[in-house]
């Protein structure tokens, strides 16, 4: 699997969720079994604004996903992946949503294990790399 492939996937996820978190947080979160109050519902229309931006940076870079810059992308994709997947499991588990609250979770571990693969995929390459030279 390449970069490319899971950055234009980030934007495929990010977008939609970011969107359906913009305009409507109350009918969108209340799909997972759980309610807003005025407070959740404003935290969450900001996630979304973040989702949005993540998606289109994914987007945008898209070509440059194998550069350096595309890398560091990736690995503070991977650490944002790394949180988000503790948070959602930690809250399946103490039973907050409804069984499609297990969607965002395997979600998140696609990300975590393809950022993860690729990642150290690359590394080993360029270790393997520079012994030859």
């Amino acid at each position: 699997m390449k970069l490319k492939v899971l950055f234009i996937a980030n934007t495929v996820v990010s977008v939609p969720f970011g969107i359906g978190s913009v305009l409507a947080p109350h009918l969108f979160l209340s799909l997972f079994g759980a309610t807003l109050g005025p407070a959740g519902a404003v935290m969450m229309q900001y996630g979304g604004a973040w989702l949005i931006g993540l998606g289109l940076l994914t987007w945008f870079t898209r070509n440059a996903a194998e550069s350096e810059a595309g890398r560091g992308i990736a690995e503070a994709l991977l650490v944002a992946y790394l949180v988000a997947l503790a948070v959602s499991v930690r809250g399946q588990l103490a039973g907050a949503l409804n069984v499609l609250g297990w969607m965002p979770v395997l979600i998140q571990a696609f990300f975590v294990a393809g950022l993860g693969y690729c990642l150290l995929a690359e590394r080993k390459a360029v270790a393997a790399f520079a012994r030859r030279a």
